[in-house]
């Protein structure tokens, strides 16, 4: 219904709602700006605890970035594309882990980027007794809110 209305408000371009109307709704214009930015993974990270609900590569979870961005490269090589953060963990990490699967062997500089995320999850230990769970980094205490966005 929804649609309906603003489509008849503020016109269609190739199917989806128009972007016009700032200049008379300001509610309008805050919801289309959402529609046009990540604003969900700008805000958002994962704080994990076993690491059961956290994706290794495509979820933010260490470094500020996801490991699919920072190590894009090592991502399109790996075999392990969708696993947890636990699956990664139980695979193994270390040196000689099973979790560093690859598709074809490395250049040089391709072994870099290996040394340098091997080195990022030195430190990394796994709380058995904590669920991973979302942060939400527009307010205070970590909570979503509907006021903060």
């Amino acid at each position: 219904m929804w649609f309906k209305v603003l489509s008849a408000r503020y016109g269609l371009d190739g199917g989806r709602l128009r972007g016009g109307g700032c200049e008379s709704s300001l509610w309008w214009c805050n919801i289309y700006a959402l529609s046009n930015k990540e604003w969900f993974s700008d805000n958002t990270s994962r704080s994990v605890g076993d690491g059961n609900h956290t994706h290794f590569w495509t979820d933010v979870w260490l470094g500020g970035v996801s490991f699919s961005v920072r190590f894009s490269r090592l991502y399109d090589l790996t075999v392990f594309k969708g696993e947890s953060v636990y699956v990664m963990s139980q695979l193994g990490w270390g040196e000689d882990g099973g979790a560093w699967v690859w598709r074809r062997s490395f250049f040089a500089w391709e072994e870099e980027l290996v040394g340098e995320i091997k080195l990022l999850l030195l430190n990394v230990t796994l709380q058995v007794n904590k669920n991973d769970r979302w942060l939400w980094w527009l307010e205070n205490l970590k909570s979503f809110s509907v006021h903060s966005v």
